[in-house]
């Protein structure tokens, strides 16, 4: 009898593992995106244009006076390889994208000169920076190019963008480490920061005679999520 009574509920429960097994119908060792909210998460990125370099006064370039003289000028040009942001010719039609921004360095004598290109104020981007690019004509010399930004609290910092040994345009871009202060969750109506210029350190080997640099097309990709999401009757510390 008890024999009969246990084969009775062996069966049962051999009959019940398929139908727990079919409640599952996720892949094994992954959780459930509906679940967690994965396709809700609070990011908003977005490709902006932090500068077009369309006015060369807008710009001043430096040079320490015993390393050599530069000059700066703004000509007609730019990459064919450049794809327009999402819907900004619509935007900006006003504002034309047919100039950059040249330098010509002269230098006094070879050695590890520097010289750089500076906004006449900083640029602000808006949001949470994840990249930086701009589109360079680094004439395929040895030269390291190096982007100073201030952080949400004025701190400076400065990212390597890459050397400048490539012919033709080319996109360089840096990522903006989670190291850089952005955003002071006390003020959810301000965050980002600012783009002070560039920097070329130069190689000694080829830091000689006449050198031509040339910059278009300056972008970020950001998460503009908190600015997006701000209420419209919170108040604006601005005053």
């Amino acid at each position: 009898m008890k024999t009969k009574r246990s084969l009775t509920t062996l069966l049962l429960v051999l009959m019940s593992i398929p139908f727990a097994f079919a409640q599952f119908t996720g892949p094994v060792g992954e959780p459930d995106a509906a679940e967690i909210g994965i396709d809700s998460a609070q990011q908003s990125l977005r490709e902006v244009s932090v500068t077009k370099f369309e006015d060369a006064g807008f710009w001043f370039s430096s040079m320490p006076g015993d390393q050599g003289i530069t000059v700066i000028r703004r000509l007609p040009g730019g990459s064919l390889d450049k794809v327009p942001i999402t819907g900004e010719a619509e935007v900006n039609i006003e504002e034309p994208d047919i100039y950059v921004v040249g330098m010509k360095v002269q230098y006094f004598r070879r050695g590890l000169n520097t010289f750089s290109l500076s906004p006449v104020r900083p640029l602000p981007v808006a949001g949470i920076t994840k990249t930086l690019s701009v589109w360079v004509v680094g004439r395929n010399m040895s030269h390291t190019l190096r982007l100073t930004i201030d952080d949400f609290f004025g701190n400076r910092a400065v990212l390597t963008m890459g050397k400048l040994n490539f012919s033709g345009w080319k996109q360089m871009t840096v990522a903006v480490p989670p190291s850089i202060k952005q955003r002071d969750f006390h003020y959810n109506d301000r965050s980002g920061i600012k783009v002070v210029g560039f920097t070329i350190e130069t190689d000694p080997l080829e830091a000689f005679g006449t050198y031509y640099v040339y910059f278009d097309d300056m972008r970020a990709v950001t998460d503009l999520f908190a600015a997006e999401s701000r209420d419209a009757d919170n108040m604006a510390d601005v005053w």
